[in-house]
């Protein structure tokens, strides 16, 4: 179907709610906003922090840059690593390595935290690349970090990006990747509201891993 594919991390290589969401808790908590249901705050997963706090806590952008050096405070040495490989994952990437795909990372996270993250749980021996946001939020936008990936991988013509997809769990990604002119595979196991996906104008739909399997190695 795609012989270079570009994987989301959070929610879709990893779930990371625990880390991130006690994090955002922590962050709103030394602004004075207290939030006892990690589970609300799941709406932090994927898209850019700064974004989001001034989204869905009406922050000024000044708010949401001290919002985000209190989440860093925690993440930073604590909050990234309370995050588990989903299931099935590491199968996935050392099936589609052995069947000559070629696989990158490309994340909203700061890439300096993906290239850590990646180095902890052994992404590295399956992954070209990683690419994800610089930490002064100069590319806090998933479509440039997409374009960014292309671009690492010389990939520029329409006729290149056909034969690519970024898989994710957000809307965010299924936006990027068009924006870019490839395909986004969306994922069900990662954070998305119901029909998100499908709203946003997902190409293909995986519910699981084994749905993922199935349709990456059409098998």
């Amino acid at each position: 179907m795609y012989q270079n594919l570009l994987f989301d991390l959070d929610g879709t290589l990893t779930n990371s709610a625990e880390g991130i969401t006690k994090c955002v808790q922590h962050a709103l908590h030394e602004m004075g906003i207290d939030e006892p249901d990690l589970k609300k705050l799941e709406i932090f997963i994927g898209p850019p922090l700064r974004a989001s706090y001034i989204k869905y806590f009406g922050f000024t952008p000044e708010q949401a840059e001290r919002g985000l050096e209190l989440y860093r405070e925690r993440y930073t040495n604590i909050g990234i690593w309370e995050n588990k490989v989903y299931p099935g994952m590491m199968e996935l990437l050392g099936l589609l390595k052995l069947g000559g795909f070629r696989l990158g990372m490309c994340t909203a996270k700061p890439e300096v935290f993906a290239l850590r993250i990646a180095d902890h749980f052994g992404f590295n021996d399956f992954l070209e690349n990683v690419t994800g946001c610089s930490l002064d939020g100069k590319t806090d936008n998933k479509a440039l970090v997409v374009a960014e990936s292309l671009r690492k991988w010389n990939i520029d013509t329409p006729e290149k990006k056909a034969d690519v997809a970024l898989i994710g769990d957000r809307r965010e990604d299924v936006l990027a990747a068009h924006a870019n002119g490839i395909a986004c595979i969306g994922v069900g196991f990662g954070f998305a509201a119901p029909g998100e996906l499908a709203e946003a104008g997902a190409d293909h739909y995986a519910a699981t891993m084994a749905d993922l399997k199935a349709l990456l190695l059409n098998k």
